[in-house]
């Protein structure tokens, strides 16, 4: 399956609905294309035992991997309470997305307009720790 930004948004959104976030309420979705067209998904699960829960990014970039994608083309990331709120990914999850982005790797998140706002991972993690 291949997805433009508008599936991949749409998706994001029904994944989110799926978190598991009952400590704090703020449930995540980020879907993601891969450089191969195929579309993974992931959301936040907590964990009673704080901070050992996992990030939507990070279960989506792990579905990814698990079927045998290599690089994120495009990652989309909603998240909030009630509604949507503006969410960029945490540093970890920066982290993880850079591990799997190159230079033409587009984050885009939700702003506070309710539209998308649209970053490279340069911008999101400057001068990022790279494993050469």
């Amino acid at each position: 399956m291949t997805a433009n930004e508008d599936d991949l948004l749409d998706l994001a959104k029904q994944v989110r609905s799926r978190a598991y976030a009952p400590f704090s309420g703020y449930r995540v979705g980020a879907a993601i294309v891969d450089s191969d067209g195929n579309v993974h998904s992931g959301c936040n699960v907590e964990n009673a035992a704080y901070p050992e829960g996992i990030c939507a990014e990070t279960n989506a970039i792990g579905s990814m991997v698990a079927a045998g994608g290599k690089k994120i083309a495009r990652i989309v990331v909603v998240g909030g309470r009630d509604g949507l709120d503006p969410c960029t990914p945490c540093g970890g999850c920066r982290q993880r997305i850079r591990e799997f982005s190159d230079d033409d790797t587009i984050v885009a998140v939700v702003g506070a307009g309710g539209s998308l706002e649209r970053f490279t991972i340069d911008e999101l993690l400057p001068e990022s720790f790279k494993l050469s």
